[in-house]
């Protein structure tokens, strides 16, 4: 085989890697799933039926706090990596990777879905965009403020010799009012008591089942084009 046709080969092997590596990525996935499933508001749902709600995550409780930027929210996932040396390559190893979250509301131009995820069993999958990073290095402190969070996880910032570690953070959350939008099986329930903030006896829920788990997340590709404004 001539050597054109071995380097044609080893680009056409690495581009049909990249394009599957992108596919099928978590965030692609959940683009393309959510795109097939139409949007509705909350008074529109039908039980059963698999459905999308776009709009403004608010706090049924006293909503949590991110682990580095506080920020108020109903969801939040964070990431904490080092760089390690291994003879001659090198690689990112994931030391925590945390996510919490609470039940919480959607508002949907006034009428509210009610989402309630859990771990135990898990019912959901979830992508949130990691906007909030920091890092630290051999010459770069950590902030205080990632040095908390640090602490918080039982890291030591530098390592044996005195050094600071090559460190890394990503965090995403669903802040309090941010457009988000979520997947899942329409039911309307009654409520024995009553919510705070919410007036009426009866609240439409997404939920999962045995086929369809619930579907989170904040990418702004999913929002209706009239509220990505």
């Amino acid at each position: 085989m001539s050597t054109p046709i071995i380097i044609i080969l080893i680009i056409s092997a690495i581009a049909i890697i990249a394009f599957l590596v992108y596919y099928y990525n978590e965030r692609q996935v959940i683009i393309r799933t959510l795109s097939k499933i139409p949007v509705k508001p909350a008074s529109s749902l039908r039980t059963n039926e698999l459905s999308k709600v776009s709009g403004k995550a608010l706090h049924v409780k006293e909503p949590l706090l991110a682990p580095y930027s506080q920020r108020k929210c109903v969801f939040y996932q964070i990431v904490i990596q080092q760089k390690v040396s291994n003879g001659k390559s090198s690689h990112w190893k994931t030391l925590v990777k945390d996510e919490r979250f609470q039940d919480f509301f959607i508002d949907t131009n006034g009428d509210f879905v009610i989402v309630k995820p859990t771990n135990d069993p898990r019912n959901y999958i979830s992508y949130l965009v990691k906007d909030k990073k920091q890092t630290s290095g051999t010459f770069n402190d950590p902030t205080p403020q990632f040095e908390a969070v640090l602490r918080r996880y039982n890291i030591r910032p530098e390592n044996f010799f005195g050094f600071n570690k090559r460190l890394r953070y990503k965090e995403g959350v669903i802040e309090i009012g941010e457009q988000i939008t979520v997947a899942g099986i329409a039911k309307w329930k009654t409520l024995n008591e009553p919510l705070p903030e919410y007036p009426y006896s009866k609240i439409a829920e997404l939920e999962s089942n045995g086929n369809q788990k619930l579907i989170i997340t904040d990418i702004p590709e999913v929002l209706p084009q009239t509220r990505r404004r």
